[in-house]
């Protein structure tokens, strides 16, 4: 980045971005918010950047987090969690600048300083569904990633669905099923899934991380398995099994009016034996659970095609920074889109900093781009 953009982008006379990493989270997915913080707290450049690490408690208190990344580990028998605090965050507008307040009972509030931008690293409802977007647009605060829109449709996945197939993505069978329709006539819900075929995969529509899915293989398990997901979302979406082999891409957003950048697909495969699907554990706690190639091992032209409907699909929901984009390659040669996440897992082994170190763009490298779009993106309506 250059002097003069540094001067332009920065307050105070800094000629050193101050980057508030935000994690934790009011969803289900605030472990794995945890985790990710802690990879990109351990590679983000120090030298280059004025790192404030602001945890967001259960609660959805925002509290000053400590920067050992040990702190959020994530294990089989450990899950990290931001505990709440006496001494509360805020980000308020002061004299021009968007400024860290931190609040305690019966203290004068202290100013931390500004922020030029602030990295949210939030999965799950409150954080990557536009919620906390909102929240940083009313202050015309930058931040990395997907603006409003982009992160509810892309939360969303049934609104996703119906956004992919308005712009001519193919998509596969399923239906929505709402809190209403399953608690009034859950008789008809079971009927429209019968028509779906099984096996069928019931999953909540706004959560992430493979939380409250399940594969369902007979109406026997369909109703434990609505209440399951249903712990996590009240709204729900049942998608017919597809066969075919997983493929993603990652998109990063282009500089300036370029278009979005795709890396080379990769190819997820799960332990034989130890898991149907791509769950949590194989996800993030399991080591050897399962196993990225990269490229795919798929046609030249499977491969190019891929790519292009990725790319089509960040554009289709007015995605910005970064999204990973999920297909089914059907033994016939179909591209079957999935879905699209606006704030996909971001660890160190997590499949999209993976992609892109395989397609010449290292984590730190990834890091420091996103935070360079971040900084040079306009605020209000773009």
């Amino acid at each position: 980045m250059s002097e003069e953009q540094l001067n332009k982008n920065t307050g105070g006379g800094r000629t050193k971005p101050r980057v508030a990493v935000l994690f934790g989270g009011r969803s289900s997915e605030h472990a794995v918010s945890c985790v990710t913080a802690a990879g990109v707290l351990g590679a983000i450049d120090y030298d280059k950047y004025d790192v404030i690490p602001i945890g967001i408690a259960k609660t959805g208190q925002w509290v000053l987090a400590p920067g050992d990344t040990r702190q959020w580990s994530l294990s089989a028998s450990s899950l990290p969690e931001v505990a709440p605090s006496a001494r509360t965050v805020t980000l308020a507008e002061i004299g021009g600048e968007h400024q860290l307040i931190v609040a305690s009972p019966n203290e004068v509030p202290q100013e931390l300083g500004s922020v030029d931008v602030v990295f949210p690293l939030l999965h799950g409802p409150f954080g990557e569904d536009g919620t906390i977007q909102g929240l940083l647009e009313l202050s015309d605060t930058r931040y990395v990633g997907a603006g409003v829109l982009a992160s509810a449709v892309g939360m969303d996945k049934h609104y996703m669905k119906v956004v992919f197939e308005a712009a001519g993505l193919q998509v596969g069978p399923y239906i929505a099923v709402t809190d209403r329709q399953w608690v009034t006539d859950p008789e008809s819900v079971r009927k429209r899934v019968d028509l779906l075929g099984y096996p069928v995969f019931v999953k909540p529509a706004r959560a992430g991380s493979s939380m409250g899915i399940s594969k369902v293989d007979s109406l026997e398990g369909l109703d434990a398995a609505i209440e399951a997901a249903r712990e996590h979302d009240l709204k729900l979406v049942i998608e017919a099994g597809i066969v075919g082999r997983e493929i993603e891409c990652a998109v990063l957003e282009g500089r300036g009016t370029e278009g979005p950048r795709t890396s080379m697909p990769g190819e997820i495969a799960v332990a034989p034996g130890e898991h149907e699907f791509y769950d949590f554990n194989a996800k993030y706690v399991e080591d050897d659970a399962a196993s990225l190639s990269c490229p795919a091992d798929i046609p030249d032209e499977a491969i190019a095609r891929v790519r292009e409907l990725a790319a089509a699909a960040f554009d289709a929901v007015g995605a910005e920074g970064l999204s990973r984009v999920d297909f089914f390659y059907t033994p016939d040669g179909e591209l079957i889109i999935n879905e699209i996440n606006t704030m996909p897992g971001f660890t160190p082994k997590s499949m999209y900093p993976q992609m892109w170190a395989a397609s010449g763009l290292s984590y730190a490298e990834l890091i420091d781009e996103l935070i360079y779009l971040a900084l040079n993106r306009k605020t209000g309506l773009r």
